[in-house]
């Protein structure tokens, strides 16, 4: 594996860090902002808001520029959206900081996503959208606990100011060992239209579906894991960053899990990864004022979520492989679009009294379409490789690593 797919996963896990982090400071800041914790949650949903959107649009506004300023430009700005954060004096500031920081997150998933599977072989692709995905993981793991702790102890805008250190980190990597790559020319020069054609495809449109669903899954019990763990279980505030440590400690063991059978297992490690995590979210439901059970239960979810998320981004890439820019960003804009609306959700259940138990039921149904989605594209998929046969087509072998890719 490059060295440069690796610089762009210590880069993601500042991205993550930000992104997942106020699961672990949400109480002590809704508590300075004087808002709710639903209302506070929305935060969540601004930052997801603003890659839903900016990933399209900054994919193909930088479509023909340089992939390695992009992706220096971007972290920059993303950068200088955490010391806003931290600087933040009001709800509504803070609001604005976290979509601009979003904007910035989105663009560099987008274009570091295509470098990071133009630099592997097409096999190579799950096991490369691994590694940036295993900074997610790892974000789990360190970052986000470590922003509780900081929120605890030091102020939850201390974690602001430790997020933007560490993208000052990354963009020193970015700027050392990504290669310069120059924009192709005549035939080969990347075209808007041509790219956009990719939506045509309804493959395209259910890989999105699929990893929309199974994002809010997660996310609608994810953003309201800490009041869910002290309200609910009964543990006190700071046992919250060690439990997300767990949950990602399980993200990066089920990342690790995924990236190696996912290139030769594509559907199958969708249908499993998925179809556990609505089973584990119905337990933790059931079981949500057992201290016990939430804690173990969220290492599960951890671990279950993340194996499918290697199968998911190289999903993407396969059916998009004709716009590999137009891939990257549909995939993080349909992450995104998940991670909108379960906060949203979870937000509604929580407001309508139905307790935080509710979320982890919302989660579950989440995972369940989800996996309906899966299924209609494995028969849909089956059925697309018989008529290439029927026609004379050269079948496709293993997996859709031939036919098209990615999730986040």
């Amino acid at each position: 594996m490059p060295l440069a797919v690796y610089v762009l996963g210590l880069s993601v896990f500042a991205l993550g860090t930000s992104e997942f982090m106020l699961s672990g400071i949400l109480e002590p800041l809704a508590r300075d902002m004087g808002v709710s914790i639903p209302k506070a949650g929305m935060l969540v949903s601004a930052f997801a808001i603003g890659m839903v959107v900016g990933a399209p649009l900054l994919a193909a506004a930088t479509l023909r520029l340089p992939r390695r300023t992009t992706l220096i430009a971007l972290l920059a700005v993303f950068g200088l959206g955490q010391v806003a954060g931290a600087l933040a004096p009001t709800y509504g500031v803070l609001f604005v900081s976290r979509v601009v920081s979003a904007l910035a997150c989105a663009g560099f998933w987008a274009v570091g996503a295509a470098v990071a599977v133009s630099l592997v072989p097409v096999t190579q692709r799950a096991r490369a959208m691994a590694v940036m995905v295993g900074g997610l993981s790892v974000a789990n793991i360190a970052g986000v606990p470590a922003g509780a702790f900081l929120g605890q102890h030091a102020g939850w805008r201390a974690a602001f100011w430790a997020v933007a250190a560490l993208a000052a980190l990354g963009l020193v990597g970015v700027v050392a060992l990504v290669p310069r790559t120059r924009p192709a020319t005549g035939a080969d020069a990347p075209r808007l239209r041509r790219e956009l054609r990719i939506y045509a495809d309804r493959q395209v449109w259910l890989a999105l579906v699929t990893i929309a669903l199974n994002a809010a899954a997660v996310f609608a019990l994810f953003s309201y894991l800490s009041p869910l763990l002290t309200r609910t279980a009964g543990l006190a505030e700071g046992w919250v960053p060690w439990v997300l440590a767990l949950f990602g400690l399980g993200a990066l063991i089920g990342t690790a899990i995924g990236g190696r059978i996912a290139d030769a297992h594509l559907f199958g490690t969708m249908y499993a990864g998925i179809a556990a995590s609505a089973v584990v979210l119905g337990v933790l439901a059931l079981l949500a004022h057992s201290p016990a059970a939430a804690v173990g239960l969220a290492f599960l979810l951890g671990l279950t979520a993340f194996t499918t998320a290697p199968a998911l981004n190289a999903r993407m890439f396969n059916v998009a492989n004709a716009a590999p820019t137009l891939a990257g960003a549909t995939t993080t804009a349909s992450f995104n679009i998940g991670n909108t609306l379960g906060p949203w959700l979870g937000g509604l259940v929580i407001g309508a009294g139905w307790g935080y138990p509710a979320v982890a039921w919302t989660g579950a149904l989440l995972a369940a379409a989800a996996v309906g989605a899966t299924l209609l594209a494995s028969r849909l998929h089956r059925a697309s490789a018989r008529s290439q046969v029927i026609a004379g087509a050269r079948p496709e072998h293993g997996h859709p690593a031939s036919a098209a890719p990615r999730h986040r």
